[in-house]
This record gives structure tokens, sequence and C-alpha cells, in this order.
């Protein structure tokens, strides 16, 4: 007879991804309020949504740093508890919003990088030498080879958010979570960045999911959307029927017109 464990094990296995009526808080504030969500392997789901509408709590409720009060969640095929969540983040890289940098902190670009390998590791081990290679190699992925020895607060903003995104890679992830990797960043780097996190999705067979409150900053291999709204998801489905001009007006509380630029949507307001 199956355990409940096997079971989930098969009837979510080809999911990265499955929330049911999950609801998680801050303390005593419910941040995220009854979320359904599945998000298959291989997807590239971009979640968005004015500020505060959630967006940020349910990548933490995927990376198991959240208070989960109610519901369950299936992460690569694994029911998430105390007793997995150590061995599931490992497989779970994060890229955090940009932060200000100390220029005079004592690090540089390739040491910045190697953090990302402890998830694997542990603390306080020694870097193996394939960790040392696979270091480069990312660099080199990200375009920061030339940058390998430059302190980490001597960077612009979208180098050092190609850094993070070179720290999560270390950790060899299956799933990738992006929140906001282009905010506070100029256009041209804005669209480096894109450029960057579709070739990595494709190169790599990620399950990503980002986070932005601008569909405009969505790369192209997005596949499906997820609208937040006030802690609830209100709306998933393909990017296709996301680009509707009444839908994202009731997201947004704005008007909102979608126009056609050299073939792509873009979003008025």
């Amino acid at each position: 007879m199956q355990t409940r464990d096997q079971f989930e094990r098969e009837e979510y296995g080809g999911m990265a991804v499955f929330l049911n009526s999950v609801t998680a808080a801050y303390g005593r504030h419910v941040a995220m309020e009854n979320v359904t969500l599945s998000v298959h392997r291989g997807d590239f789901l971009g979640i968005i949504g004015p500020n505060g509408a959630g967006k940020t709590t349910l990548l933490t409720v995927v990376n198991g740093l959240a208070t989960v009060i109610s519901g369950s969640a299936q992460i690569l095929g694994e029911r998430l508890s105390r007793r997995n969540v150590n061995g599931l983040r490992k497989k779970i890289g994060y890229v955090p919003q940009i932060q200000e940098i100390d220029p005079l902190l004592p690090i540089n670009v390739r040491d910045s990088v190697l953090v990302g390998c402890y998830g694997r590791l542990g603390f306080f081990r020694r870097v193996p030498k394939v960790f040392l290679e696979k270091t480069e190699t990312i660099l080199e992925l990200v375009g920061l080879s030339r940058l390998g020895n430059r302190p980490l607060g001597h960077l612009s903003g979208g180098e050092k958010q190609r850094v993070a995104i070179a720290r999560s890679l270390l950790q060899e992830p299956e799933i990738l979570l992006l929140d906001e990797p282009c905010a506070s960043l100029d256009w041209r780097a804005q669209k480096e960045i894109l450029l960057l996190i579709q070739n990595i999705h494709n190169r790599l067979r990620l399950t990503t999911l980002m986070v932005t409150h601008d569909l405009n900053s969505l790369p192209e291999v997005c596949t499906r959307m997820a609208f937040m709204k006030e802690g609830r998801l209100i709306w998933e489905g393909v990017l296709a029927q996301a680009l509707s001009e009444s839908r994202l007006s009731e997201l947004y509380d704005t008007g909102i017109t979608i126009a056609s630029h050299e073939g792509k949507p873009v979003l008025l307001y």
C-alpha cells in the first residue's frame, strides 16, 4: 500500500511547484491567502501585480522560508515540511532584489559567487576544486569573466545582478526564483539581464519563477502568468490570455492599453 509521500511523489512528480490553498504570514500579518498554483517542470512563470500584492511572499513559500499557516506545498514532487526543507532548498536558487553594497566591502566578484556553493556543501567546508572550476564557467556564462577580481562594491547595478544570478546558479538549482531582477536598472541593463535570464532558462532547462510589477519586464521565454493582488492569486494562465486590457486594468486599478512594437506587446498606462 502506498504511503502519502509515495502517492504525492507520483501525483505531483511532473510539477516543480504545487501550492494547495496556501496561506502564509509574517507574524500576525497574513501576506498571502488561499493560493492554489501549479508550475510544471521547465515552465517559466511570470508573477505580476502591484506593490504589496504578495508576490515576494509566494517566492518565499516556494523557497521554504515562509510561515505557512494553512494549506500545503509540494516542491519537486515532495511535500514541504520541516523534515525536508533544507534538502529541498539546496535545489532552489534565489535571486533577491538588488541591494546596496559598501564599496569598501573586502570581497571580490569571484569570492561572492563562490558563496553559492555553501548551500550544497554547508558552511565552514573547504571548497572542492570542482566548484572552483564551475565558478569560472558560470562567470563566463553571465558575462563576468573579466571582472572576477573586481571588488563587489565597485560594480554597476547590472553587474551586481549578474553576480547574484551567478551565485544562485553555482548551487546547481532545479528551480530559479527571481524577485524583481530588473528593479532600479537602466533600460540597457534591464534588456541585458532579461536576455541573460532567457538564455539561462533555455540552456539549463530550469523551472523559473520571476516576480515583477511590470509585464514589460518579462523575457520572451515566459510561458505562463500569475496575477497577484492583495495577497491573493486572482488569475493564472498562458501568456496570450494574460494580454487583456480589461484584466490588466483590474489588476492595477488603472486604465491600461496594450500596444504593439516590432511585433511585441507593450503596456501603456
